[in-house]
């Protein structure tokens, strides 16, 4: 599945960089994209662990369950009711054994999931449709061990994902959605089912009217067709962002605050230098822009100075939250980049292979004269989406970012 996501997201960025060759304006999107639509869904999430699943020997009388969870999928339109949908499963927090064997023990037991599927639509009427959806998921589960003693083994297989649900179109773009996921038991891999219950909406990116694509073209808001930025970063002013925004901040007696919307990572870098190249693939009126990029980042760790170099290629989405006369200030995010380290299993730790995926989040600022400038926070980090039982991830600090644009 790792292989296929690289490959999806490779082929996804290439083709439409292709597409774009004659298109005019960017307000307008390319025939690739126009068939393209993200969904972002939360809801509930089961998985009957017990202590069925434990080696003889060891049980518990509790168990800690948090059953929030997220679904986020990227799709593309085959047909009008036809789609490929590529995405990812996992619980906001993971299932605890509390006090194993009454002697103070307890673990947690996490599960990831991605996948890659077809979702067929039946319309019902003009507006509302029901949907039924078949692939294939790569499951990701870490298990346990006490005093070196396994006690519920890691486990990584591919297995049948299906799922149906409802689709209500409010306009053009969005779509709400109900939707039921499952994921059946493998006995084999000592795995109970999945099952996901979740609401959430999908936002369709559509060709424009020539009026609007003009309109846009020509109301004055500041979108940089090009950005060339240089980035340095160092371990000397600490990793509270990163943790702020990976919800897992120690503030007073707060073990976990912060917002969980990004990821820290076992092995935090000492020092990182990074070169990025981004080009437009699409904006909206004012508000929104999809760019593709490039990067190399030179790092190398806290623990054991280790150097290391990643060659990422990615897609990130810029959000403009303040336009004035002198500058635009935006927030930027960009997830799962397909990238290639040149070490794997960083610091001795289990980080899981070459292949891996970059993140990147920060805030920044056009300014000068015709927004020709570009300075930016931003924070980075390292790891395989836990495709892999060995995902221990990388943890950039804040990268100090100037810019220029062309």
């Amino acid at each position: 599945m790792k292989k296929i996501a690289t490959v999806f997201f490779t082929f996804f960025i290439c083709l439409n960089l292709i597409c774009q060759e004659e298109q005019i304006s960017k307000a307008q999107p390319s025939n690739f994209l126009s068939k393209s639509y993200y969904s972002i869904n939360f809801g509930g999430i089961f998985y009957p662990f017990s202590n069925d699943n434990l080696i003889d020997g060891y049980k518990t009388d509790s168990y800690s369950r948090n059953y929030f969870s997220g679904r986020m999928l990227l799709g593309y339109k085959i047909k009008p009711n036809l789609a490929i949908q590529f995405g990812t499963i996992r619980p906001a927090a993971w299932f605890k054994y509390d006090n194993v064997n009454n002697i103070g023990y307890e673990r947690s037991v996490w599960i990831n999931a991605w996948s890659l599927s077809l979702k067929q639509n039946i319309n019902l009427n003009k507006k509302l449709s029901v949907y039924g959806e078949v692939g294939v998921a790569n499951v990701t589960r870490s298990g346990f061990s006490i005093n070196d003693k396994v006690i519920y083994e890691n486990a990584h297989f591919g297995s049948l994902l299906y799922g149906f649900g409802f689709n209500y179109k409010l306009n053009y773009k969005f779509r709400l959605n109900l939707n039921g996921t499952f994921i059946p038991e493998s006995e084999k891999e000592n795995q109970p089912s999945i099952s996901q219950i979740s609401f959430g909406f999908e936002y369709h990116i559509n060709k424009l009217a020539e009026q609007k694509v003009e309109e846009f073209g020509t109301n004055g808001y500041f979108f940089p067709h090009n950005l060339i930025q240089v980035s340095y970063g160092t371990s000397k002013i600490g990793f509270g962002m990163n943790r702020f925004f990976g919800m897992s901040l120690k503030v007073g007696g707060f073990e976990s605050f912060g917002i969980p919307i990004f990821w820290v990572g076992e092995s935090k870098t000492a020092n990182a230098f990074s070169i990025t190249y981004q080009k437009l693939a699409f904006r909206t009126e004012k508000i929104f822009s999809l760019d593709w990029g490039v990067s190399v980042t030179a790092f190398n760790t806290e623990a054991t100075n280790e150097k290391v170099l990643a060659f990422s290629v990615f897609p990130s989405m810029r959000f403009y939250l303040m336009r004035k006369k002198g500058f635009d200030f935006y927030a930027n995010y960009s997830l799962i980049g397909p990238t290639y380290l040149t070490v794997k299993n960083i610091d001795l730790l289990n980080t899981g292979p070459k292949i891996t995926f970059q993140d990147i989040m920060g805030f920044g600022v056009f300014f000068g004269k015709k927004r020709r400038y570009n300075a930016e926070l931003r924070i980075m980090h390292y790891s395989n989406g836990n495709n892999f039982t060995d995902n221990s991830g990388v943890a950039v600090p804040i990268q100090f970012t100037l810019g220029k644009t062309f």
